[in-house]
């Protein structure tokens, strides 16, 4: 029994661990202007940024939206996307018409310390991740090293006088929120000493380890269960050959791979789709 409570004890560890990563994303709403200061990684400037890839669908066993972090995300082969593609080039037309369920979503992460949250008041004060798609990233680009960098540039991660305050402004258009009107402006200071601002610089997330990280295996295994309807089969690997060859129909642009894999714990599923269908 004591091996038990252990054992329940780390399981329960590891779900809420997953939880509270999930719970530190900001929930943007349509009619509301967020108001932010983006933060570099203090301790890895080159992480202040989390370029990922998600492969999400309806299951076709539950009816349940499920979704996955996309091996793609760090430059490996991703068996879902794969089997997207194959169908839609050589399965018959109901194979062509089921292989479109599988979205393959392009988003980021970056920390933010939040100056006016509209939908959430408490998350005012406090370092969040802001999660946004290709409208944001866009407009950060442009701050950073675009049009816009010689009025911008570092002061958009500047929690002094100097810094440059982040509008995100979301606003319904059709079925899914934009978010093309965000901008940064010069109004507005925080008022904080050095001490806050520096607390507030070392207290940023670990972007990398915010999603859960599946293995091949786990990846196929989902996929005969949530769209083949085949639970009860055997995971098929591929083989090291297949492995080690690079797919000839990646023509998707992937992230640049990183040094060392992410570990990081399950986390419940609680994106709606028009979350993350938004800024496609």
């Amino acid at each position: 029994m004591s091996m038990f409570e252990s054992i329940k004890g780390a399981l329960a560890s590891s779900n809420e661990a997953g939880r509270s990563k999930f719970s530190e994303i900001m929930q943007t709403k349509p009619g509301n202007t967020y108001t932010v200061r983006l933060l570099p990684d203090s301790k890895s400037p080159t992480e202040t940024f989390f370029h990922y890839y998600n492969m999400g669908w309806n299951s076709f066993a539950t009816g349940q939206y499920v979704q996955t972090l996309s091996p793609q995300t760090f430059g490996e082969r991703c068996p879902i996307n794969e089997e997207r593609f194959r169908l839609s080039r050589t399965g018959n037309d109901a194979e062509k018409e089921k292989a479109s369920a599988l979205r393959r979503i392009e988003k980021w992460l970056v920390n933010v310390y939040v100056v006016d949250d509209p939908s959430n008041p408490d998350n005012n004060g406090k370092i969040k991740m802001l999660r946004y798609g290709k409208q944001i990233h866009k407009i950060i680009t442009e701050a950073i090293e675009g049009e816009d960098s010689e009025e911008f540039g570092a002061k958009i991660f500047d929690l002094g006088d100097e810094g440059v305050t982040f509008k995100v402004k979301c606003e319904q258009q059709g079925d899914y929120p934009t978010y093309v009107s965000s901008r940064f402006t010069s109004a507005g200071k925080l008022n904080l000493s050095e001490d806050q601002q520096k607390e507030i610089y070392e207290g940023t997330h670990t972007l990398k380890e915010t999603f859960p990280a599946k293995s091949n295996d786990e990846l196929v295994q989902m996929l005969n269960e949530h769209f083949h309807c085949k639970s009860d089969e055997p995971v098929a690997t591929a083989s090291p050959s297949a492995e080690s060859a690079s797919p000839p129909w990646q023509t998707e642009p992937a992230a640049a791979p990183v040094a060392a894999p992410v570990s990081v714990a399950e986390t419940s599923v609680e994106d709606d789709i028009d979350e993350l269908l938004a800024d496609l």
